[in-house]
């Protein structure tokens, strides 16, 4: 009877300490499921410095925000959207506000602006000519292709006298506007990543820095023209509406902001970008 009862006790002490690991186990893994959710992986689609430098800059800083940045490098300024709209990355980081109101107009997307991060300045540059009054007769000069590029040039070239547009055009302009163009220049226009190559055929390019930097051009140097105002193209994070507000949008549109990229541009981009933030 003594065995039967010591046999019956060490049962029940074997159910109760069972009974305890059951419940420590849960909350061991419900601990190691919360660590792993704190961090959250954004991936941002960009091209070229300085767009890809400010991203290294912010990566370090959203990593303590608990958010894992991953930088898409593409070849095109296409891509970057496509690859947005098809939610294939969560923001995108290479334009200004009127080339992503393009883009989405012409494929039905939801983009939207979040942060402007800097404004690059557009100048115009040649290889042949050092100040505009000596451009020839009947000179090529190449601009982008896309319409909120074709635009920007357009009017910087009014701005510079050497075109005149349709009074009210603005941005929107075309060369079907130019009411003006006594020295009957040409112009080629062209893909974006086209235009420093254009340098050794046009006499006369324009382009923001991103595209003559590479080429050791800088517009307060070596533009022989740039444009008046240039807040309307301020460089923007981007994303979609459906995700526009999500926390790790708004850290990453924070930490694009800061100190650090502003101390950035003022060192090292002072002569081609200026932040678009206080």
């Amino acid at each position: 009877m003594k065995a039967k009862m010591i046999f019956m006790l060490l049962a029940v002490m074997l159910v109760v300490a069972a009974c305890g690991q059951k419940e420590e186990t849960p909350a061991a893994e419900g601990t190691k499921e919360n660590s792993q959710a704190e961090e959250v992986t954004l991936k941002v689609a960009t091209l070229i410095p300085p767009m890809t430098d400010v991203l290294d800059i912010v990566k370090p800083l959203l990593k303590e925000d608990g958010v894992n940045l991953e930088v898409v490098v593409l070849s095109d300024n296409v891509q970057p959207n496509t690859a947005l709209a098809h939610k294939e990355v969560d923001a995108n980081f290479f334009q200004h506000v009127p080339y992503m109101n393009q883009y989405n107009e012409a494929n039905n997307a939801n983009l939207v602006a979040v942060q402007p991060i800097y404004n690059a300045i557009y100048g115009g540059y040649s290889k042949k000519y050092k100040s505009i009054d000596e451009l020839p007769d009947g000179a090529t000069i190449a601009i982008a292709n896309d319409p909120s590029n074709i635009g920007r040039s357009l009017v910087m070239l009014e701005q510079n006298g050497l075109i005149k547009l349709k009074e009210g055009v603005a941005f929107n302009a075309t060369q079907a506007d130019i009411t003006e163009n006594t020295k009957k220049f040409k112009f080629a226009e062209v893909d974006l990543l086209m235009l420093a190559r254009m340098m050794d055929d046009a006499d006369l390019v324009a382009m923001t820095p991103a595209y003559a930097s590479p080429l050791g051009l800088t517009p307060k140097k070596d533009a022989l023209l740039t444009e008046k105002d240039d807040s309307h193209f301020a460089i923007t994070l981007v994303a979609r509406e459906d995700n526009k507000d999500s926390e790790a949008i708004q850290k990453l549109a924070k930490r694009m902001a800061g100190p650090e990229v502003k101390a950035f541009f003022e060192e090292k981009y002072a002569d081609i970008a200026i932040p678009a933030f206080e």
